[in-house]
Order: structure tokens, then sequence, then C-alpha cells
């Protein structure tokens, strides 16, 4: 998935969220036709996930997907839920997203290219935020779990699969990771495990609900953490 809907703007001036934004943008554009194409690694680990969200999710909830990729998900989900409105910073994403809603209708289901601003999605404003192997390219971690928790309402979930690359050998993140975007074949990421993950949604003012590995195929490094705003 691409880089969150809603970026981090608090540590950076907006001109510069911009740019990082548009930078992201373009990588994602020029990857999104094998990134549509490309088969999900770990099928039945995905499925357990897809289950496990539509066990949290009510045909009463307002629900926002950030960095929703080209929707695969958001069109799994969006019949368990009230409204789905699924954004991604990546217009050429977005634009497959279309086409897939074309051909699967789903009236609660709607697509958008994402801004910087989080504004432009509301104070308050969904019962759930979903956040599918996407926290981990964000700029800044506790910026981009600030303004998701702009955006719950009291009592909304945020519902998050990450990867936690400071699990991985050291080599893969810290060495294969940083040679691959020097040639621009990986976007920038954060390297935390899942101890900083959920550390940062307690910082937040978040409570974790559950944490869970839904992996089926060797070491799984996507932690599952589910966390809830009070109120």
């Amino acid at each position: 998935m691409s880089l969150p809907a809603i970026a981090p703007a608090s540590s950076a001036s907006p001109s510069a969220v911009r740019s990082a934004a548009a930078s992201q943008a373009r990588f994602w554009d020029r990857i999104a036709p094998k990134y549509a194409a490309d088969p999900i690694a770990d099928l039945a680990g995905y499925e357990a996930t897809l289950q496990r969200v539509q066990g949290l999710l009510s045909t009463q909830h307002d629900v926002l997907e950030i960095g929703c990729g080209t929707g695969s998900t958001a069109l799994r989900l969006a019949p368990f839920t009230r409204s789905l409105l699924a954004t991604d910073v990546s217009p050429a994403m977005i634009a497959i997203a279309h086409q897939r809603l074309a051909a699967q209708p789903s009236p609660q289901l709607s697509f958008a290219v994402a801004d910087a601003e989080a504004a432009a999605f509301g104070q308050a404003a969904y019962d759930a935020v979903l956040a599918f192997n996407v926290l981990h390219l964000a700029s800044d971690l506790d910026d981009a779990l600030k303004q998701v928790v702009q955006v719950l309402r009291p009592g909304g979930l945020l519902i998050s699969k990450t990867a936690c690359l400071a699990e991985m050998n050291p080599l893969i993140p810290y060495l294969a990771v940083p040679l691959m975007r020097a040639i621009g074949k990986a976007p920038p990421v954060l390297c935390f495990g899942e101890q900083r993950l959920q550390s940062a949604m307690v910082q937040q003012g978040l409570q974790i609900v559950c944490a869970e590995r839904h992996g089926t195929r060797g070491k799984d490094i996507r932690a599952f953490v589910v966390a809830r705003k009070p109120g």
C-alpha cells in the first residue's frame, strides 16, 4: 500500500509535506500496474485478516481506509460498513480501484485520491480507520497516528496491519532496502518493531484492543494491531 492518506504535517512545512506526498505518488504511480497484477504472497493469512476485520466492523460504521492501493481490500470490506471511503496518494492506484469498483459495484464504497490535509476528512468523522501495510511508509509514525486519532470518533477503532521491518534480518531493512531505494525500486520506509508501534499508539491516547499475527508462511513480521480512541 502507498503513503497514508492523511500524511504527517506537524513536523514539516506544508510545502515539504506536499513535496514528499508528490514524490510518493510518483513512485506508486510508476509501479501501480505491476502492484495490481502481483498475487498476494500469503493468501491464507490475508483471508484470516479479512475475517478478523469483518468481525470488527458494522453496517452502522462510517469507515476511512488510508493507503488503499488498488482497492482490493476495500471491495471486500465495504459490504460490512455503512460507508467506506478508501483513499490513496497515488492517482494511478485510484484509477485502477475505480475500474475494479465499476466491475464490482458496491454502494457503500467510494475511492478518492488523498491530499495531505487531515481536515479534508473531517474531525471525528469516522467510526473506524483502516491502515493496512501502510504505517511504515509514513514519514513520521507519531504524526501519522496523531492525525488518525483526529478523524476517529470517540470509541472509534484504528484497525492496522503493519510491516515491522525491525523484526527482519538487519541486512534487509538497513542494507537491502537502502540499495533498492537508491535505484528507485523501493519507497522510503520506517524500521520499527511491534513494541514501538504499540507504544506510539498509546502515546497518542489510543487503547490497545488486540495484537495478533495472521501469517501462515514462515516468520510473520506484519503485526495486526487494533486500538480504540477513548470515549
